[in-house]
């Protein structure tokens, strides 16, 4: 990455190292990949670089292929109104400053100069890290409702970083929530599956909650709220708090299919709970729950692979408690 802003430096170009490989680093944390902001155009990247991929040229944004590895690096730009809660209708190239703006989170809206050792941070976002606070850049109901997908964004940073979400933030999240739905389900199942997977399950699902995107997305899950189990086997609680504390055990060493045969195992409990006369029961919740799984991740565009697997886990969750027999 140092070596891509070298590059574009002598070619005269502004270049900084930008978002989340910079809150990672100011977190003593290894960053999954780093991402460059430059005051070049897609076609001097490409002009400098004989190897990449134009992912986004459109947005300004192109791959850059070193020794078989990518970068993505972005072009300063201003974003045009957002007419369908996903993509802006129009870009135009900007200044660092806009480009900064355009953003999402204060934590993910800060520059890094590798070759000066210098941050550049215009939206206090080391302080809301060093706050532990997820907050929008500039007016949180117009970032959300550039991109819908950033108020799960919100609610996953706060889970897997153990981060308070800033209550104006939160209070634009669950003002917009319903609207969460005009986003695609592949997108939003990646978010779903990051939450599971990247540490603060639990967390992330209680956010979820919370803010009302559960009852949208996984409204099959809220239903688990108030289905009483027998005390004798489930002292904690209905099948919602059960369900929680099996999230909390869960990090970020989890597989997706495991994680969402956690989440998933009791599913058809709501629908399949009868009240005898000293106990509840439960009878074919695993057959069904299998089914109600594998309409899930389907709907969260999940391949085969995943809810092909995890309809068995749900299926097969009581084998061990039943082994004696």
């Amino acid at each position: 990455a140092i070596s891509i802003v070298q590059r574009l430096r002598a070619e005269g170009y502004e270049c900084l190292l930008a978002g989340g490989c910079v809150r990672d680093m100011l977190l003593d944390k290894e960053p999954q990949d780093y991402d460059i902001a430059t005051s070049a155009r897609p076609e001097d990247i490409q002009r400098v670089f004989p190897d990449t991929i134009p992912v986004g040229a459109q947005f300004g944004v192109i791959l850059v292929l070193l020794d078989g590895a990518p970068f993505e690096v972005a072009s300063f730009r201003h974003d045009g109104p957002y007419l369908d809660g996903r993509r802006p209708s129009t870009v135009r190239y900007g200044t660092l400053e806009e480009d900064i703006h355009r953003r999402d989170f204060t934590i993910n809206g800060m520059v890094y100069d590798p070759l000066a050792d210098r941050l550049i941070d215009l939206v206090g976002g080391r302080d809301d890290l060093r706050r532990g606070l997820v907050r929008a850049i500039g007016d949180p109901q117009a970032r959300f409702e550039e991109d819908r997908l950033r108020m799960i964004r919100a609610l996953r940073f706060a889970a897997s970083l153990k981060f308070a979400i800033d209550a104006p933030t939160f209070a634009a999240i669950q003002s917009l929530a319903p609207s969460i739905a005009a986003i695609s389900w592949e997108r939003i199942g990646e978010e779903i599956t990051r939450i599971l997977t990247e540490g603060g399950a639990r967390r992330g699902f209680e956010l979820l909650d919370e803010s009302g995107l559960l009852k949208i997305l996984l409204p099959e899950i809220v239903a688990m709220k108030g289905t009483a189990q027998t005390p004798d086997f489930h002292p904690e609680g209905d099948v919602f708090t059960h369900t929680l504390l099996l999230l909390s055990h869960l990090d970020m060493t989890t597989t997706e299919t495991l994680a969402y045969g956690c989440l998933l195992h009791d599913v058809a409990k709501p629908i399949c709970m009868r009240q005898e006369a000293h106990r509840i029961t439960f009878y074919g919740h695993t057959e069904q729950g299998a089914d109600m799984a594998e309409n899930i991740l389907k709907r969260l565009k999940r391949g085969r692979a995943v809810w092909e697997r995890v309809g068995y886990l749900v299926r097969n969750h009581l084998r061990h408690v039943q082994a004696p027999q």
